[in-house]
């Protein structure tokens, strides 16, 4: 099973637009993903845009039923920093196998 990552983002967000075709791009580095990407639109839930509104884009990790919220990226990282960012936290977070 690949570890899962969740995007809140949201509509007519570039900010959350250019991490998310970053982090499709970081998956197809490989000849398979690494990780899935879940991509959640946090106006579609009063509790996510409570929390989110104004912190997107929030990059989580998902793993047994828990969400461990990662470092903010920098809009300016390259995508070969991405890969190396989300493999190092993908080794500190407990049980996580990319």
């Amino acid at each position: 099973m690949l570890p899962q990552l969740i995007l809140y983002s949201k509509v007519g967000c570039c900010l959350c637009e250019n991490l998310a075709h970053k982090l499709d791009q970081v998956n197809q580095l490989s000849l398979t993903p690494r990780f899935e990407l879940l991509v959640r639109d946090i106006g579609a839930s009063d509790r996510w845009t409570a929390k989110y509104e104004y912190e997107v884009p929030v990059l989580c990790f998902f793993q047994q039923g828990e969400e461990i919220v990662l470092p903010r990226v920098s809009p300016r990282c390259a995508i070969a920093e991405l890969d190396r960012l989300l493999q190092v936290w993908f080794t500190q977070i407990p049980s996580a196998d990319p």
